[in-house]
């Protein structure tokens, strides 16, 4: 099975994008009749067939609409942006692939000056899930300032974790998180937390955690992050 994104897909026919068309017809030569899957990315899988194989509009059928269902948990990772942007890329990528819901770039203290593209982030996440053959994309929201994010009363009823270097720190993220619950988990930049930002976390009902033994880099620790919390709720 392969995925295509569509943003809008109407009955009975829809004209799917030119970057979709090329790539059904150039490289992987679909004729009309063939079956495709869309998704709008909202949750929603489409079966249909292609009914005209232009490479610059390809027009398809609908057959049959399917709502996949939605995950008993919700992750939201809000990171601070390293340096290279390849990175950050590659992480936003992996956590895709396993699965979380939203994102956020941590404005921090110690942060670095941040060279990512939003758009480009927002392929990747595209590109990820139809590898993974999922149809609910996750958000990715702009930058936004830590003490604004973790005072924020939109998250009253998450869990709230905050991961920082402290070798005093016994408790394991997958020590205290509860299956099936909303998180939010806030991951340092390369500096790490200034020591402020973090007493101001835990006076808004953050709790430290350990990610392991290990030094993580900032997108191994958000991959990591991601990861656990994907296996308490398997």
């Amino acid at each position: 099975m392969q995925l295509f994104f569509q943003e809008t897909i109407s009955s009975p026919h829809t004209f799917l994008s030119e970057e979709e068309s090329k790539h059904i017809v150039r490289v992987l030569r679909k004729k009309p009749g063939d079956q495709l899957f869309l998704t709008d990315g909202k949750g929603m899988l489409y079966t249909c067939s292609i009914a005209e194989a232009n490479p610059k509009k390809v027009q398809v059928t609908l057959l049959e609409t399917m709502e996949a269902p939605e995950n008993p948990f919700h992750i939201h990772l809000a990171i601070a942006p390293t340096k290279n942007p390849e990175r950050m890329e590659w992480m936003v990528e992996k956590i895709t692939e396993i699965g979380f819901h939203e994102l956020t770039l941590l404005e921090t203290q110690h942060g670095e000056r941040s060279f990512l593209k939003l758009d480009r982030l927002e392929k990747k996440m595209i590109a990820a899930c139809k590898q993974s053959l999922q149809t609910r994309f996750p958000l990715l929201h702009p930058s936004c300032k830590f003490k604004e994010l973790v005072s924020s009363p939109s998250f009253q009823d998450y869990q709230k974790f905050i991961a920082y270097l402290d070798e005093t720190q016994t408790q394991h993220l997958m020590d205290l998180v509860l299956p099936q619950g909303k998180y939010l988990v806030l991951i340092g930049p390369e500096g790490d937390f200034d020591p402020k930002e973090i007493t101001w976390a835990k006076s808004h009902g953050f709790l430290p955690v350990s990610l392991g033994k290990n030094r993580l880099r900032t997108e191994t620790a958000g991959l990591a992050a991601v990861h656990l919390l994907a296996l308490a709720n398997r």
